[in-house]
């Protein structure tokens, strides 16, 4: 008989180095993230998935390819030094337009943020179109409700958006002074409030109800 430990089921909970490799399997399968909870479906009952993928991002700490979370996801994606010996394998997809980095931009430090909130901030009128591609990316989807009259929706980012861009969560996007830095900013930098705060504070107002959920 098994030493082994018994799972709610009647069969034994594999070893931590047995439950590693299935994380590892799936994730190398998947070319999108996946989550602990879908994780946790796929494995046998009584894996502990958190610990898992805890010895697994050890594991690959200092490889080519790392462990990375993307909001609820985990993925598998070559280590950031070395991503310049992918870019030959890289296919260059339309480029935004000025008002679609802009909106991005403002659903990014703002969210949740309501179309309304959009204009405002922009000083002009959204159109369908600029929506419509940031969706069709998959870097945008809709969020909860605002609760007032008329209950408009609102847009967040996806966990496309940030695996994308390599952030585990919204928290990790460069403040206004990082993006100047590293000349990715020019002086009229962001648009509407966003540049409000100055050059030293990183922090964006609306960070509080941004990651309530």
């Amino acid at each position: 008989m098994s030493d082994a430990p018994l799972g709610p089921g009647l069969f034994p909970i594999p070893p931590m180095g047995e439950q590693e490799r299935m994380v590892e399997a799936i994730l190398f399968a998947s070319a999108e993230p996946v989550s602990s909870a879908e994780l946790a479906k796929r494995l046998p009952e009584g894996c502990d998935v958190a610990e898992a993928l805890a010895h697994l991002r050890s594991r690959y700490s200092g490889r080519g390819v790392h462990l990375v979370r993307a909001g609820e996801g985990w993925a598998m994606r070559t280590a950031p030094d070395l991503a310049w010996l992918m870019h030959t394998e890289q296919v260059e997809t339309r480029r935004l337009s000025r008002a679609a980095i802009e909106t991005l931009a403002i659903i990014a430090y703002h969210q949740p943020v309501t179309r309304a909130e959009i204009e405002e901030i922009r000083g002009v009128t959204l159109s369908r179109g600029t929506i419509d591609q940031l969706m069709d990316l998959d870097w945008i989807r809709f969020g909860r409700r605002r609760m007032t009259p008329g209950r408009p929706l609102t847009y967040v980012v996806t966990d496309a958006f940030l695996d994308h861009f390599g952030l585990e969560t919204p928290r990790d996007l460069p403040g206004l002074k990082d993006l100047r830095d590293a000349g990715l900013l020019d002086r009229r930098g962001l648009p509407g409030r966003l540049d409000e705060r100055g050059d030293d504070d990183n922090e964006v107002d609306g960070q509080t109800e941004l990651f309530e959920d």
